[in-house]
């Protein structure tokens, strides 16, 4: 009987893992994350806007879509949390309250510096350490160089991917069709 259950339970393991190792790259994926109805978007979403995402690193971080179509490509890459760090740490310095920035700086501690975070993005051993000294009394730049960092990153490695990716061309040549 045991080895009976054994080959079924190995089955499910291989199709679980075969779901987490097909990495879809389409503008399909893409439409999937928009912040509006993708057709919607997409209408409003001209190839000068896409074009000019080329432009910079902050370009398209600054761009609703931009934003989306990169987090699309990053979870392709499995890397996501660099950017949700990121965004994390924008929200940060948003915060007014004393009360709340001490919770929230130990939140995005936890879940993306502290070793073993559960999505804890990769920062040399230094700057993990500032951070954790900067957390003990935060304030609203205590995450500055980890960001930075993170910011670094995702520009010099993941962006001139993002660029090359499908994602990124068939999103240009959708809004290139509309416009024929």
């Amino acid at each position: 009987m045991a080895a009976l259950l054994i080959p079924r339970r190995n089955r499910g393991m291989r199709t679980r893992l075969g779901c987490l190792s097909h990495k879809s790259d389409s503008y399909n994926d893409f439409t999937a994350i928009l912040p509006d109805k993708p057709n919607r978007a997409l209408k409003r979403l001209s190839t000068e806007e896409a074009t000019r995402w080329a432009d910079s690193f902050d370009v398209l971080l600054s761009h609703k879509y931009g934003l989306a179509a990169f987090r699309a490509f990053l979870k392709t890459e499995f890397s996501e949390e660099n950017l949700e760090f990121w965004l994390a740490c924008e929200d940060f310095k948003k915060t007014r309250s004393a009360a709340k920035l001490a919770s929230k700086a130990q939140r995005i501690f936890e879940e993306f510096i502290d070793v073993q975070a559960p999505r804890e993005v990769n920062i040399d051993f230094q700057t993990r350490e500032l951070t954790r000294r900067n957390v003990q009394e935060p304030s609203l730049s205590c995450f500055d160089q980890a960001q930075g960092k993170v910011h670094s990153l995702m520009e010099k490695d993941s962006y001139p991917r993002f660029l090359r990716s499908k994602i990124y061309t068939d999103l240009l040549s959708q809004t290139q069709r509309r416009l024929s």
